[in-house]
């Protein structure tokens, strides 16, 4: 059970003064990951998200060895339309036990700091086992019409009477502006910056259920390149799809009778720049919210970067991995494109030149636009020592989310049988 108390987090994780780390209760080794699930990724397929999710949430809750009626908790994302609701999960598996519900889930940020909230749910008694669930259609809406992510921050009043009329609009013109800046600050260059979607697409030409899977990409392919928004190409960008994933949580000390190797919760981290709720108004457009929340976690697993053997970092754009990356404390601040090139971040890169594997199914970039989740179920693969790209002896690992203005740090575990 956890012992750190709060005060003993804080002077461990110490933070610059742009932002703050959300003082997260400790609940290192409380909560395992015990079952996940994941529907086929594509473009557009006239999938509805509910039923997307319910394919994922069944498959979890098989995997983990469990009944839908063995279910008490369900957690979604809050803001993203048609995700799945109790009365949902009860129709569609013919069940009635009360569900303790939370839109303190699925994706994003929420890919981490779920695990949290079911850790102090399952203390208060509110449930035992608790299903994370995530799913979009936002490959089959913009197909139709009818939706992007881009039109998402459209909608905000804020942005549709500051940014838009200056033509900052959409995510790839916000990414460019903070790449460019980057470049111009510590010199990174575009072969430096393409060792991040080129590795990323190897990983997913190995992994039969990416989007991008059989679709090769060399660096002279993507130097060739137009740019989308200087500096960024296409490559550089995360795909637009429709899937779903899910994932059990349960108390660690039931875990260890369930089906497969356990993987425990080490640390939660939450971050977030202070004062900017939208991207246009940070003051250090070089650095991501994962500067407040990666300590925290860090400090929480009792832990540090040389003990991770493999990362998921959420790659919107690739310039928004590479900072992450840093941020995480892999390197110091703009060292990034040193650190990332020749191959340091891919799944069977020699331990002596350095580097960490990462986005080992080729996260959003060629895996699938899932905001997270997926990064998530591919870590607890990499655990178990089930990926298709696995890792060698892989003990430890580390998810950073992202929201722009906020970050998350997960810290995974493998357990001892």
């Amino acid at each position: 059970m956890a012992t750190q108390s709060l005060r003993a987090l804080a002077r461990r994780a110490r933070v610059p003064d742009w932002g703050e780390s959300l003082m997260l209760e400790d609940v290192r080794g409380e909560v395992a990951i015990t079952g996940i699930g994941e529907t086929p990724v594509s473009g557009p397929s006239g999938r509805d998200p509910r039923t997307m999710a319910l394919e994922a949430v069944a498959a979890a809750i098989a995997d983990a060895g469990l009944r839908p009626e063995d279910i008490g908790g369900l957690m979604v994302s809050a803001g993203i339309r048609d995700q799945l609701r109790p009365e949902d999960f009860h129709t569609h598996f013919n069940t009635s036990q009360p569900l303790w519900f939370s839109t303190a889930g699925g994706a994003m940020i929420w890919a981490a700091t779920c695990t949290h909230s079911a850790a102090l749910a399952m203390r208060a008694g509110k449930a035992r086992h608790i299903v994370n669930v995530f799913a979009v259609d936002w490959a089959s809406r913009r197909a139709a019409g009818s939706g992007t992510p881009g039109d998402w921050h459209a909608s905000e009043d804020m942005k549709a009477r500051f940014e838009l009329p200056f033509g900052w609009y959409p995510q790839p013109v916000y990414f460019a502006t903070f790449a460019r800046r980057y470049m111009h600050e510590f010199g990174l260059d575009s072969t430096q910056l393409a060792a991040l979607p080129l590795t990323f697409r190897r990983h997913a030409n190995r992994h039969p259920d990416a989007v991008m899977h059989n679709r090769e990409l060399t660096l002279a392919s993507y130097l060739a390149r137009p740019p989308l928004a200087d500096p960024l190409r296409v490559e550089d960008c995360c795909l637009i799809s429709d899937g779903a994933a899910a994932w059990v949580m349960s108390p660690a000390e039931q875990a260890v009778d369930m089906p497969h190797p356990t993987v425990l919760v080490e640390g939660v981290g939450h971050g977030r720049v202070q004062g900017a709720p939208y991207i246009s108004q940070q003051p250090v457009i070089t650095a991501t919210p994962q500067t407040f929340a990666a300590p925290w976690a860090f400090a929480m697993a009792d832990t540090d970067v040389t003990e991770i053997d493999v990362i998921a970092v959420y790659d919107c754009f690739s310039s928004t991995a590479l900072m992450q990356i840093e941020d995480m404390g892999f390197c110091r601040k703009g060292e990034g494109g040193h650190f990332i090139q020749n191959d340091r971040l891919f799944y069977q890169r020699p331990r002596r030149l350095g580097g960490i594997p990462c986005n080992t199914h080729g996260g959003l970039l060629s895996h699938s636009y899932l905001l997270g989740i997926s990064h998530v179920v591919e870590l607890v693969k990499q655990l178990r020592g089930t990926a298709v790209n696995q890792v060698e002896d892989t003990r430890i690992a580390a998810y950073a989310g992202f929201t722009a203005d906020e970050g998350s740090t997960l810290i995974l575990r493998r357990g001892e049988r």
